[in-house]
């Protein structure tokens, strides 16, 4: 049967009926062979490359003009038909926002260090960093790969929804501005049209210990402070993948992008790992609090496999040639339980009041201004450095709609 190609935001197309390929075979391809190259892009509005995100601006008229999804031919179904409350829309709306930044930094690792097959095209892979990274674990590029592929579907799926019950899909296309890399690997038709920079990275590790810590919970405890794991890396700026081939040369400062990508892998996904149940609460129609209590879990299983994988980097200390920060990665085969890297099943801890008995959960789930404190977050992280005005204004939009929804409401 012939397989059925939708396209996304991406063009990249999902097959209905992809063929079955074990994980051998996916490796094997990892940095072999000729490449399908596809172009990320659609046409998109000429926009200036602005400033660098130091806060998050709210321009409602800004947001929403940019927001207005592409012409599309055919016809599209009328919110009388089956169409959703405008709070759903919202609930919906920002995690495809976040998606579509998922899937664009996960690309840019699986071009370097994943495996890039008729899934996820584009790259031809760079041999010392997918070594590096291949450190932690052997199966790395798969898991890069597999990682990516979910995103893709993630956000592809949320805007198909919305379009299918009438709302606008979200379009961030106008924002692909950013350089990234340009060493060996890397898609040459996507160099200077990303979304997102993964080389200028401050990287909150404190995850690592909320989650071992039986005695604290940030939902009843918001201004404790959960030690870091990598302390070092949430100072400064940090690349977690090779800006150009001279990253690539000296072997200490390459295993230390690739243990920093490392952390930064579980550090977003704890992230979603918390969001999609705290927006499933304000959910009003039962279909899209399906989808979000569905995709959620995902975001969990990549959360569970990363923060493994993460405590497999190798205890070292490197010097960045370019910018002169240093960075230390501890050992954490340690005693202390807030560390050990054996340790990654979330430990119980207080939860609703503490006169119940402490139990193991996803933590934080307060849904008071959660969209906003992701997005605020992500900025924080560095991630958006060099993203324009225009894009904050848009994010800032998505997510106070969402933090605006109510369940039973409008």
């Amino acid at each position: 049967m012939k397989a059925t190609r939708n396209p996304t935001a991406n063009d990249f197309g999902k097959s209905d009926n992809r063929p079955f390929r074990n994980d051998a075979e996916k490796k094997a391809k990892s940095l072999k062979g000729s490449i399908s190259r596809r172009l990320f892009l659609g046409k998109s509005l000429a926009m200036g490359a602005g400033t660098i995100g130091a806060g998050l601006l709210a321009n409602a008229s800004l947001a929403s003009e940019i927001s207005r999804p592409r012409p599309t031919p055919g016809p599209r179904p009328t919110p009388g038909r089956g169409g959703l409350t405008a709070g759903d829309a919202a609930l919906l709306r920002f995690p495809a926002a976040l998606e579509l930044l998922e899937a664009d930094f996960w690309i840019q690792y699986n071009e370097l260090g994943g495996v890039q097959d008729n899934e996820v095209p584009g790259g031809t892979g760079n041999e010392a960093y997918t070594e590096a990274i291949e450190v932690l674990d052997e199966d790395m590029p798969v898991y890069i790969h597999d990682n990516t592929d979910d995103e893709i579907t993630h956000h592809t799926f949320l805007n198909a929804y919305l379009e299918s019950k009438g709302a606008d899909p979200v379009n961030l296309d106008p924002f692909r501005t950013l350089m990234g890399s340009t060493a060996t690997g890397v898609n040459p038709d996507l160099i200077g049209r990303r979304l997102t920079n993964l080389t200028q990275l401050t990287i909150d590790t404190s995850w690592w210990t909320r989650y071992r810590d039986d005695s604290h919970n940030p939902d009843l405890d918001p201004n404790f402070t959960f030690p870091q794991a990598v302390p070092t890396l949430g100072v400064n700026q940090h690349t977690a993948i090779p800006r150009t081939d001279a990253d690539t040369t000296d072997a200490n400062f390459l295993q230390a992008i690739a243990n920093t990508a490392a952390f930064h892998f579980p550090t977003i996904e704890q992230g979603g790992n918390s969001l999609y149940p705290a927006l499933a609460l304000r959910a009003t129609r039962e279909e899209v609090l399906r989808i979000l209590i569905s995709i959620g879990p995902t975001e969990t299983m990549h959360f569970q496999t990363w923060s493994d994988k993460a405590g497999n980097a190798p205890p070292l200390t490197a010097v960045d040639p370019v910018t002169g920060v240093s960075v230390t990665f501890p050992d954490l085969e340690v005693d202390d339980e807030l560390l050990n890297k054996s340790l990654i099943m979330p430990e119980p801890c207080p939860f609703l009041d503490r006169s119940l008995p402490i139990v193991s959960i996803i933590r934080p789930t307060k849904t008071g201004g959660v969209a906003m404190s992701t997005l605020q977050f992500l900025t924080d992280m560095g991630l958006f450095i060099g993203q324009s005005q225009a894009f904050f204004a848009l994010m800032t939009q998505l997510a106070q709609d969402a933090d605006h929804a109510r369940h039973g409401g409008g």
